[in-house]
Parts: C-alpha cells; sequence; structure tokens
C-alpha cells in the first residue's frame, strides 16, 4: 500500500505568509488600503474651510453609511490593515537582521535613500503618534474641550495648543517621508515598475507624499493663524 502526503487546507496559506515575497506583499496590499485612506481622511479634513456645517455634515454621512455598519466595517479593515502592515515590517526586519550574523566594520548608502533608510523609526513614531491622535480628536479623552459630532470645534480648540499643532506637523512631514518610499516600494512589490513608468512612478509617489503632507499641515497652520476660528 502506498501512502500519500495530503496538504492540509492551511498548509498554502501558511507557507504564503512565511516566504519573504509573501510578506511582502501583505505589507504592499495593506500599504495600498492605509494609503487610500491616508487621502480619503485628509479629503475629509479640509472641508474644515467650508465651514463647521460642510465638516460635520461630512461626519455625520460616514457614520450613516450602511445604516451605521459602514464606519464599522471601515475602522475592522483598517485595524486589520495596520495590524498586518506592522506584523509584515517586523518580521522582515527581524528576518534580515537573522540573516545578516556579522555587523559591516563600514556601511556606506550606495543605492538606499534616507527616506528608505529611515522606514522602520518613521513607522514606530507614526504609530506613537495615531495613537495619540485618535485618543485627542476621535475619542477625546485627551482633547481639552471634545465636543462629539462637532469636528470643526475639535480641530480649532485641539490646534490652538502650540504644541499639539507643531507635534501634528512633524508627524505629517513625517508621513511624507514613510509615504514617498512605501508608495515606490509597494508599486514594484505588485510588480507594476516597469522600467518605461520608473520616472513617473518616482514622480507620482512624491507628488502624493507632498500633496497628503501638506494638505494635513494646512488646517494646525490656519487654526495658528486665526484663519479657522
Amino acid at each position: 500500500m502506498t501512502l500519500t502526503a495530503q496538504a492540509t487546507p492551511t498548509a498554502a496559506p501558511q507557507a504564503f505568509l512565511r516566504s519573504t515575497i509573501g510578506r511582502k506583499i501583505v505589507m504592499a496590499v495593506t500599504g495600498v488600503i492605509l494609503v487610500g485612506f491616508v487621502i480619503a481622511h485628509m479629503t475629509g479634513n479640509l472641508l474644515v474651510f467650508l465651514g463647521p456645517e460642510a465638516i460635520r455634515n461630512y461626519a455625520l454621512w460616514l457614520r450613516a453609511v450602511a445604516h451605521g455598519a459602514g464606519l464599522w466595517i471601515a475602522r475592522a479593515v483598517l485595524l486589520a490593515s495596520v495590524l498586518l502592515h506592522i506584523w509584515a515590517a517586523a518580521s522582515l526586519t527581524l528576518a534580515s537582521r537573522r540573516a545578516r550574523r556579522v555587523r559591516y566594520q563600514e556601511w556606506q548608502p550606495r543605492a538606499s535613500t534616507l527616506y528608505s533608510r529611515t522606514m522602520r523609526w518613521t513607522g514606530v513614531l507614526l504609530l506613537a503618534y495615531i495613537v495619540y491622535h485618535l485618543l485627542h480628536m476621535t475619542f477625546g479623552i485627551v482633547h481639552p474641550d471634545f465636543v462629539e459630532l462637532q469636528p470643526y470645534h475639535n480641530l480649532v480648540v485641539g490646534f490652538r495648543d502650540r504644541a499639539v499643532a507643531v507635534t501634528y506637523i512633524v508627524a505629517m512631514i513625517l508621513l511624507a517621508f514613510h509615504l514617498d518610499h512605501g508608495i515606490w516600494s509597494m508599486v514594484r512589490t505588485l510588480g507594476l515598475s516597469h522600467p518605461r513608468y520608473v520616472p513617473m512612478v518616482r514622480k507620482l509617489s512624491v507628488a502624493i507624499a507632498v500633496i497628503v503632507a501638506l494638505g494635513y499641515i494646512s488646517i494646525p497652520v490656519a487654526v495658528l493663524a486665526g484663519v479657522l476660528r
């Protein structure tokens, strides 16, 4: 009698997630989701320049999507994406360190850029800031005068504190660094970086990073300048 080995249904997914390319793909796909959220969130926040009613109506609309379930589904997808993104980044970093037992005696960056070399640090710092930002602007736990469903009031009052505004601005600059290299890496991982389009993709990643950073930064700057009262 001949015995044949049969793969379990979970063997293929486990092998995929254990592989380097599998974890890079997880990181790229979750990156697509997170970049989309960052752009959509910025667009929604910029409604603050149209006045209190405009951004409040947007907040009410978010809570009404799919009879209220849409917002929670979006939050669940975002949370899963963040956790998977962190897991993939951390596991790839650890695997890289294990593969290089001996440190370089003299290391000089050649093909890497400042943004690529600081991806891990900007990721960690951004994660710490996101936790604070949620406690500040979403849940109102550390906000000086948080009012439920009054985003205009919460943004203006929150950013009147110069320390809070400056910290936010620094975080958005770090986000731009992370986005610039992240989008470029994401495109290459997903196999969309044809040599003919490399210059265009590089310009696109820089443009998205700069536009997103400036869009977010414009709000605390407008508050400090007295444009938003």
